[in-house]
């Protein structure tokens, strides 16, 4: 099962990559956001792309996009389905000259995630997923693999965690989930791959105890979901995306939906919610 929408919008967020490559590695110049995080030519010719190939595709739809958010609330709470996008992910990476930049972006409905795709530019892959639809990895111009998560460790229990960003409090929960499975494998990436690696059966659990924004996560969410997975605010809830004044996420845990852990570590979290 699939969605009629998926193959245009992986076609287009490959379109954005080819787009973003040119830039990489290159001398650019790099300005400042209000928030203080960087932004380069290349988010911005990434945005056009997809916010035209997104209308043109399905003009009904509204786009919110990183690069095009100041959108009033009153008008988007009005919104149904919503195209959330984000165009460079891994900006800090992608000025690095790291490959773990993606290109993502997810359909919502009623606040939750339909589907999502996310591209790796650097390697030529994409994933896309959605629940109740499945979840893909493709390598491009091969034919797509389906994915699934793993429901037990492999070996060591594996986390994913953040390269630039942690808390205390994700310290902690890290300290419980050590005294429940002994010592724990950790899996440093950038963007939203951790969602991808959960997805792909190569990591256990991915909890973010630190800020993200709603075009941080959605796209991979929807891959995840596809695989069998699941992403839950710190009381064991499903992560949702109403419109709201800000983009920001609340912490939340990304991990098999069927995993027989799966209370523990909610109930782990809470302890720290």
């Amino acid at each position: 099962m699939t969605h009629t929408l998926i193959p245009a919008v992986v076609d287009l967020v490959h379109k954005a990559g080819d787009l973003i490559l040119p830039f990489w590695h290159s001398d650019l110049a790099i300005d400042e956001k209000a928030d203080a995080s960087p932004v380069t030519v290349a988010d911005f010719a990434a945005h056009r792309l997809l916010s035209e190939g997104l209308r043109a595709l399905a003009p009904e739809i509204p786009v919110l996009s990183e690069e095009d958010c100041d959108i009033p609330l009153e008008q988007r709470v009005a919104w149904e389905r919503w195209w959330l996008v984000d165009p460079l992910d891994g900006t800090k990476e992608f000025i690095a000259g790291s490959e773990e930049f993606t290109v993502n972006v997810a359909l919502i409905e009623h606040g939750r995630v339909v589907f999502g795709v996310v591209g790796i530019p650097a390697a030529s892959r994409c994933y896309y997923g959605g629940a109740g639809l499945g979840a893909w990895r493709e390598e491009r111009d091969d034919q797509p693999q389906e994915i699934a998560v793993r429901v037990a460790p492999d070996e060591a229990f594996t986390v994913v965690a953040s390269k630039r960003h942690s808390s205390p409090a994700q310290e902690r929960l890290l300290e419980g989930l050590a005294e429940r499975f002994g010592n724990l494998a950790l899996a440093n990436i950038g963007s939203s791959l951790k969602f991808c690696l959960l997805a792909e059966g190569s990591a256990d659990c991915y909890p973010r105890l630190a800020p993200t924004s709603q075009w941080d996560t959605a796209a991979a969410q929807g891959v995840l979901e596809g695989a069998g997975g699941e992403v839950l605010n710190l009381r064991g809830e499903p992560f949702t995306y109403e419109a709201r004044e800000n983009f920001l996420n609340t912490s939340f845990l990304a991990l098999p939906q069927a995993a027989e852990w799966r209370e523990e570590l909610i109930l782990l979290a809470r302890a720290l919610d």
